[in-house]
């Protein structure tokens, strides 16, 4: 599916947008009616109330949502997104919306409308929004479909997305907009040096590959790195039942970041764009990687293995060397990397890792902008003894616990030494619990982030 605004030109009712310091004044200026009949049904603008406004015959007149205070507000987002579940089908307008607060409610709104419906056929909405005046229903249209495409890969069962999926899902979103798409598969990793994608994915029947877009002929060169890990069992250092239950979205980071490369290429962005996802699944099988298997990266770096279920980085760090040997304007990973990273800010934020200040406040600000938080953590220097074991010249899972997900960072910097702005992001990219917006299930994080931060760090 795909989502859409309702037509302006189409009759359409009105859905007033009611703060609780307002309710007074909004009251004041309605029908005597409808006046009445929000005060006799209890309607204080509080958060989320809707109230539709009946006609004489009884058919609905329009709406009333309650936007609460900006108190309420700041504890969510897409709070206008709430109505459109509830609303009865037509056209609606929203009146009373503070104009900053437009394109978020508009933005919400779209992608409270998604469905999954590859195995089950889902409802499709019923109450469609006229695009607010003062926003750019192009840019949110293309925001959402990034979204979209995003959503369908992480929550698609590895059974039906595996790297060869993967790839094919690359292929058809390069084709759209006439990017090149190529891959690197099975043994030929090792003859073009890639051992450690190789080593990860090597124990699978589906076979391990590092998939290449590239679009675009001129302005800065941007360069996104996925991890496409399409199943993790954990390897020989196998997880636990519930350990595995989500691991069909430990290719989020691949799936955010196709979203992100879509949205760049549909806005015709002007900069040169490659994406590059090493696609694998981290399976069992006599030729399993150990550990204390010790790796011979691209980089040159030797990486002990120390567990095989900290793969997700060994697949990264030569898809970052790789990136690295082409010094891009910008270079960014994006990786469901480690569980840490959860217990430090929660699935609702995305926390990144940048040396770059400028950089890391324009992500912040375009965060906020575009209903996307985001957290700075700290590349924390004093932490680089942890990944170093002795034996060679890191260690890809550190004991002792302490500091996972800046460890994992730590980690995959030692890869990017050529390239001047480097930004990683440890995602979720799994809604725990349904949303306004969000419905329970895979969902992207940090690529609108990144989209609105884009044109400022490059001069676009």
């Amino acid at each position: 599916m795909s989502p859409a605004f309702a037509s302006p030109d189409q009759p359409s009712l009105t859905l007033h947008v009611v703060d609780e310091a307002g309710l007074r004044d909004f009251l004041a200026g309605l029908p005597a009616r409808h006046s009445a009949w929000l005060s006799a049904t209890g309607f204080t603008g509080a958060l989320g109330q809707l109230h539709l406004l009946p006609g004489a015959d009884g058919s609905p007149e329009g709406a009333a949502l309650g936007y609460g205070s900006p108190q309420a507000r700041r504890r969510g987002r897409f709070h206008v997104a709430r109505a459109a579940a509830d609303l009865p089908a037509g056209n609606w307008r929203l009146a009373g919306i503070p104009p900053e607060d437009a394109a978020e409610a508009a933005l919400g709104w779209l992608l409270a409308g998604y469905r999954f419906g590859r195995y089950k056929p889902g409802t499709e909405p019923a109450a469609r929004l006229v695009a607010p005046e003062g926003v750019s229903p192009e840019r949110l249209l293309v925001m959402a479909e990034a979204e979209f495409l995003t959503r369908d890969l992480v929550n698609t069962p590895s059974a039906d997305m595996g790297p060869d999926e993967l790839e094919s899902a690359i292929r058809d979103t390069g084709a759209a907009f006439g990017a090149t798409v190529s891959a690197i598969a099975g043994d030929d990793l090792l003859r073009q040096g890639f051992p450690m994608i190789h080593a990860v994915g090597r124990a699978s029947a589906r076979v391990p590959r590092l998939i290449d877009l590239r679009w675009g002929g001129s302005g800065p060169c941007v360069t996104l790195v996925g991890k496409g890990v399409c199943f993790d069992t954990g390897g020989l250092d196998i997880k636990t039942a519930t350990g595995m239950g989500l691991m069909k979205k430990d290719m989020g980071g691949a799936a955010t970041a196709l979203g992100l490369a879509r949205a760049i290429m549909a806005l015709d962005l002007p900069l040169r764009l490659r994406l590059l996802v090493p696609a694998v699944e981290n399976a069992i099988s006599g030729n399993a990687l150990r550990p204390q298997d010790i790796l011979t990266s691209r980089k040159g770096l030797t990486v002990e293995v120390n567990n095989t279920d900290a793969e997700g980085r060994l697949i990264l760090a030569d898809a970052l060397a790789l990136a690295d040997e082409e010094r891009p304007d910008l270079l960014i990973s994006m990786a469901t990397l480690t569980g840490s990273a959860r217990v430090a800010v929660g699935p609702d934020l995305a926390p990144f890792y940048t040396d770059d200040d400028g950089l890391a406040a324009a992500l912040a600000r375009a965060g906020r902008a575009e209903a996307d938080p985001v957290w700075r953590m700290p590349f924390w220097d004093p932490y680089e003894p942890l990944i170093e074991p002795g034996i060679a010249d890191l260690d890809n899972a550190p004991s002792g616990g302490f500091a996972g997900s800046i460890t994992a960072a730590l980690f995959l910097r030692r890869f990017v030494t050529a390239t001047p702005r480097y930004v990683h992001f440890d995602l979720y990219c799994w809604q725990p619990t349904a949303a306004p917006g969000r419905p329970k299930g895979g969902v992207g994080q940090g690529a609108r982030a990144v989209l609105g931060a884009l044109t400022e760090v490059l001069g676009l």
